[in-house]
């Protein structure tokens, strides 16, 4: 069975990002990129699935420009075996990228697409759905637990109140939850066998494939500063405040 991984090369989580002066968007310029954290749950799932016998080859792929081989070496370097680059410089949305995920899934013929359940960039939560949809595929979001049976896949999901069993037949999409697994630790050896692995590059004109945005951003701005906190005599004085003041009682 043949695993699809889409990972996105996102600003690292330990920057603070600022926004633009002309508030356009926010500002990457010389900060430190990595992968995104929910990509790299699903990178550790498919190798772990590889581990156990259930995948026989682990394919990354990731849309944008050149500097996301970066990220893909990454994503080589835990496991995968090798890497599809979707090479271009526009600013990719994410039905675009879903688009360009179809293309790529047909071209590969994977039985099996696990991706984050969104970017911390932009947390649109939106591509691993509409790739699904295009593909005609039956989805399970949010993963904690993935178990594979044959051509039957079950997934776990944590809901208000408990946990929810999905079952579906493969081929399926699957995005993932914080809590499916704790990545492994890239190793140097494995770094260094990623710099030999191969990594395919098209372009989205390949994949005949329109990526023109659709949505326009109008304006990004840093959020409202918030009043600092105060301490409170006592509680009749706590109480007090929040009546009158804060009005939540």
């Amino acid at each position: 069975m043949k695993v699809l991984v889409p990972v996105k090369r996102v600003v690292d989580h330990n920057v603070k990002v600022r926004v633009k002066s002309d508030q356009t968007g926010v500002d990457i310029a010389n900060v430190k990129m990595s992968m995104n954290p929910f990509d790299e749950i699903a990178v550790e799932e498919a190798i772990r699935l590889k581990e156990k016998g259930v995948a026989t080859e682990v394919v990354a792929v990731s849309c944008g420009e050149k500097p996301c081989q970066e990220t893909l070496r990454t994503a080589m370097a835990i496991g995968a075996d090798r890497s599809v680059q979707v090479e271009t410089d526009a600013d990719l949305q994410p039905l675009a990228v879903a688009k360009l995920l179809k293309a790529v899934v047909d071209k590969e013929q994977p039985q099996l697409v696990i991706l984050g359940k969104q970017a911390i960039d932009d947390d649109a939560n939106q591509t691993g759905q509409m790739l699904a949809a295009l593909l005609d595929w039956p989805q399970a979001t949010f993963a904690s637990q993935i178990e594979i049976d044959g051509t039957t896949l079950k997934v776990t999901r944590e809901v208000d109140g408990g946990l929810e069993t999905l079952s579906m037949s493969l081929p399926a999409v699957v995005t993932t939850d914080l809590r499916l697994n704790e990545p492994r630790y890239v190793t140097l050896p494995n770094i260094m066998k990623a710099k030999k692995k191969t990594i395919d590059v098209l372009s989205p004109d390949e994949l005949g494939v329109d990526v023109t945005p659709r949505i326009q951003t109008l304006k990004v701005t840093e959020p409202a500063p918030r009043a600092a906190g105060e301490i409170v005599a006592d509680v009749a004085t706590l109480i007090d405040k929040l009546k009158n003041e804060a009005k939540v009682i």
